[in-house]
């Protein structure tokens, strides 16, 4: 997908009102949520992917518990920027999760929100256990308050580096 029309799709994402972010998995998905005002983001769940049917369950009813507007789903892309075969899916992904949820959905560089995450939970002494069950939730808050807090969300972004 050109520069373009990845900006056309940020676009759609509403500048007010709740936001979900998605860091995508094949089989889990981490996600968040950010406030009304669209200045804080917070880890909400680690979801297990179950089939289509289940996750549009499950989908549907994040979006109508949490009030969401709009949805920006992590895009992993090489290090040059380029994107590859796992940016494609997680682009089919969230054009999959936009025609089930009807919430404009956009895409985020999502480089190093894991190590990130990894690094924070590593940081804080936490058990192997205890850290895989918060790290998927913790790159996804990761990944949406880097959405938030960009100046211009339309630009292509650049890549999140660790501290």
């Amino acid at each position: 997908m050109d520069d373009s029309s990845e900006q056309n799709t940020i676009a759609q994402v509403p500048t007010h009102g709740r936001l979900l972010g998605l860091d995508f998995g094949t089989r889990r998905v981490g996600l968040a949520v950010s406030n009304d005002e669209q200045t804080i983001s917070s880890p909400l769940d680690n979801y297990s992917r179950r089939g289509e049917q289940k996750d549009s369950r499950y989908l549907i009813k994040i979006v109508s518990e949490y009030g969401i507007d709009g949805i920006v789903v992590g895009l992993p892309v090489h290090m040059s920027g380029d994107e590859g075969g796992k940016a494609q899916e997680a682009r089919q992904f969230g054009d999959w999760v936009a025609g089930v949820t009807g919430c404009p959905v956009g895409y985020w560089d999502e480089r190093f929100t894991s190590q990130l995450a990894d690094d924070h939970l590593f940081a804080a002494s936490m058990t192997k256990k205890q850290r895989k069950a918060r790290r998927d939730k913790l790159a996804a808050q990761i990944l949406l308050q880097s959405y938030l807090d960009a100046t211009d969300r339309e630009l292509k972004p650049t890549p999140i580096h660790p501290a």
